[in-house]
């Protein structure tokens, strides 16, 4: 049966904690050993002021500890030294206690000073080395059992008893106390590093809920712009049809007079005009696709012709695309399923970024070419230009809300995010494909109306 999510988080939590404890021993285990090695050297002083006389084989013993303490140094980093790092942490520390033991046994026995330095490791252990609760424990009981071992083989025994009990008595007193220490500290530590993990996750939640508070944006300013264009086309509708509707009547009448008929450039003249105006019904007639949008609406199934979509966009880019040869392959049948204003919306972006980056680049005979069919009851289509194409490192993040490589002041990097979210209510996806310097292609799917 599998982990729950919380146990599941738990257990990944532990173990994070475990291997950056490890970690840490291993850092705090080698910085212990060279201070030891301070400490044990220093200690020559001690000797001379206490025990003159034994000043050469207690400096032979201090050197000797050290070595072996840079030996255990090296092993730390080895690569078998984070996974031995408490046992090597362990044998550092008790070389010290052994040399004091034995120091313990050539001087004074129970009275020996040296006897403050077992106290003072077996402190040292607890608060200021990354021990776990039964190694230190077990270091205590080791440096209790060297002292009393030290005693034993001092030529006056354990006498007087007396110290040697209190004595005893402070050394496990400090060994519990370094437990406890231990045993609190580790503690702190495990509560730290939740605290860094939750810190970390929540800034990932941030991560994520700005990026959907970009996202919103970015479909926001979309509903806007589409609004404001709804509410200029539907005015448009009012004000420019009548007058376009009267010129052409009126080119119609002049057409048929007769002085016209016999002037072939006036004939030629008033074509012209007719076709202009015609062009201006044609936009009209692409806007009123706007103008009774509701903006931000999901889409409502509405089927059209992918075909005249492709047309109005064709037509409403016609000043960016001069110059470019534009060809399209379609199937008989493109009748969809969606929101037609939207998915004009997505071609004109697709038609405009293509035709500037190839007037960017100076593309030699600059072509855009359209590719529809069916495929799987959905409707595939692929625009791909010949132009420079995208840098890899920018292919992979074209639908980020606003990512641009134009020149500040010429596009806020949203069109492409909106697109993408356009498809992806239609439940399609929106992605590029590029060779750098050869071509740049976008494809997208929509649904078959039923």
């Amino acid at each position: 049966m599998a982990p729950s999510a919380p146990a599941a988080r738990g257990n990944e939590l532990y173990a994070g904690y475990q291997s950056e404890l490890a970690d840490f021993r291993l850092a705090f285990s080698r910085g212990g050993a060279y201070t030891a090695i301070v400490l044990v050297l220093l200690g020559v002083g001690l000797d001379y002021g206490q025990y003159p006389d034994k000043q050469l084989p207690f400096a032979v013993a201090r050197i000797v500890v050290s070595l072996l303490i840079a030996g255990v140094i090296v092993a730390l980093y080895s690569n078998a030294g984070r996974r031995f790092a408490p046992w090597l942490t362990m044998s550092w520390l008790l070389l010290p206690q052994i040399m004091i033991a034995w120091m313990i046994s050539q001087t004074e026995g129970v009275e020996s000073p040296y006897y403050v330095g077992l106290n003072l490791a077996i402190f040292a252990s607890g608060i200021a080395l990354p021990f776990g609760l039964w190694q230190n424990l077990v270091f205590g009981v080791l440096s209790y059992l060297l002292y009393a071992a030290a005693c034993l083989l001092h030529s006056g025994g354990v006498e007087p008893m007396g110290t040697f009990i209190v004595n005893s008595l402070f050394l496990l007193f400090a060994a519990a106390a370094s437990g406890v220490y231990t045993f609190f500290n580790e503690r702190a530590r495990f509560m730290l590093f939740r605290l860094k993990a939750e810190v970390a996750d929540k800034n990932t939640e941030l991560e994520v809920i700005n990026r959907k508070l970009v996202d919103i944006k970015g479909q926001m300013l979309q509903q806007e712009k589409m609004a404001a264009i709804g509410t200029l086309a539907a005015g448009l509708l009012h004000e420019v049809n009548n007058p376009v509707n009267f010129c052409l009547m009126a080119i119609e009448v002049a057409m048929e007079e007769p002085v016209t008929k016999n002037e072939p450039g006036l004939q030629e003249c008033l074509v012209d005009a007719k076709q202009g105006m015609q062009r201006i019904q044609h936009i009209v007639s692409d806007l009123k696709t706007f103008a009774y949008r509701k903006p931000g609406a999901e889409v409502e199934g509405t089927p059209f012709l992918f075909e005249k979509a492709l047309d109005s966009s064709v037509r409403l880019t016609a000043h960016e695309l001069r110059g470019v040869k534009v060809t399209r392959e379609l199937p008989d049948d493109t009748l969809v399923m969606g929101d037609e204003a939207a998915i004009i919306g997505v071609l004109i972006n697709l038609f405009s970024n293509a035709a500037l980056a190839m007037r960017k680049a100076g593309t030699q005979q600059p072509a855009i070419h359209t590719t529809v069919k069916w495929a799987d009851g959905r409707l595939h289509v692929n625009v791909r230009d010949n132009g420079p194409g995208i840098a890899p490192e920018h292919l992979a993040r074209v639908f980020e809300p606003f990512f641009t490589t134009r020149e500040v002041g010429q596009g806020l990097g949203l069109g492409l995010s909106i697109s993408y979210a356009v498809i992806e209510r239609h439940g399609g996806v929106l992605f590029a494909e590029s060779e750098l310097g050869q071509w740049a292609a976008f494809s997208f799917d929509l649904p078959r109306a039923e």
